[in-house]
């Protein structure tokens, strides 16, 4: 890793640079949105402080500035005899501004989301990737599994 480039746990101040990356994240694959970046900011960051006890954000900083983020998203799940605190992780919204891409950057973001979730002791880890960065997964152990099935719930059942 560079000397200047730290990949650890979000800042509080650090929030809004975040914010700022999830909004330009969303412009880069649908262009423009409709919520201004003025209003989306303070809103994100009151989710964010809301959400922390199971949304842990790991940021990428190079200098001063956040160039990437991962999300690790906990969640309980049903206990059984003899394990009781169970969890389950969830990789969300990791992102590397432009400039800092195709350097194994996003790969950094990831392992210490992996990282922290052995720490946490969540059983299993799950991903919704883009096409672009699912070989970077894979190398991580990221694989299908025929009986984790998802449906999209805003777009019906099938019938």
């Amino acid at each position: 890793m560079d000397d200047d480039l730290v990949c650890r746990p979000v800042r509080p101040e650090e929030l809004p640079a975040v914010a700022e990356l999830r909004w330009q994240w969303v412009r880069e694959l649908y262009g423009t949105p409709e919520t201004p970046l003025d209003d989306f900011v303070p809103r994100f960051v009151a989710w964010a402080r809301e959400a922390a006890p199971t949304h842990h954000c790991l940021v990428l900083v190079r200098g001063r500035r956040v160039v990437g983020m991962s999300w690790l998203a906990v969640t309980p799940r049903v206990p059984f005899p003899g394990a009781y605190g169970r969890s389950s992780g969830d990789v969300q919204c990791t992102y590397v501004v432009p400039e800092e891409r195709d350097r194994g950057r996003g790969g950094l973001l990831v392992d210490a989301v992996l990282e922290l979730a052995v720490g946490l002791g969540v059983e299993r880890v799950t991903v919704h990737s883009s096409e672009r960065a699912v070989p970077a997964y894979a190398r991580r152990g990221f694989a299908g599994a025929a009986n984790l099935l998802q449906v999209d719930v805003r777009q019906g059942r099938a019938g």
